[in-house]
């Protein structure tokens, strides 16, 4: 929920930053874009922080090397939170972005099913973690 919640938040902020007349944030196409750009470090910033090893749990057991597989998905998600916000490869960002939630996608089927926490906190149920991916990805593909 924190990721939602920091999308929405940012959202807001980069939106009446454009009121106030900051002009990179006056449309809400580039406020999207710093709220997924926002969302996507505050996500993966828990790949190597103490929610690490709640991350590696999830990763379901066919994958032999899950600690890499939590690294390198926190790498990609800094990666297009970057690319989102440069205009030339915004797009092929976004997609990439929308294909790697899909991806990870099996790892939240799995915590959602096995009850497992992340930092401490039950992860959403299983409809609400569908709804909610759905909301990220829709984002990352309008922002791009």
């Amino acid at each position: 929920m924190l990721p939602f919640y920091t999308l929405v938040a940012s959202f807001v902020l980069f939106l009446g930053l454009g009121q106030l007349g900051l002009p990179y944030f006056e449309g809400w196409h580039s406020s999207l874009q710093g709220a997924v750009a926002v969302m996507l470090l505050f996500a993966a910033s828990a790949h190597w922080g103490t929610r690490r090893p709640d991350l590696i749990r999830m990763v379901p057991p066919v994958f032999s090397r899950p600690g890499l597989i939590v690294t390198v998905t926190g790498l990609l998600e800094v990666a297009g939170a970057i690319g989102i916000l440069i205009p030339s490869i915004s797009k092929a960002a976004s997609i990439g972005l929308a294909l790697l939630l899909a991806l990870m996608f099996p790892a939240n089927v799995r915590a959602a099913k096995e009850g497992f926490t992340i930092g401490g906190r039950p992860v959403p149920k299983l409809l609400h973690r569908t709804v909610l991916q759905m909301i990220f990805i829709g984002a990352i593909l309008l922002a791009g």
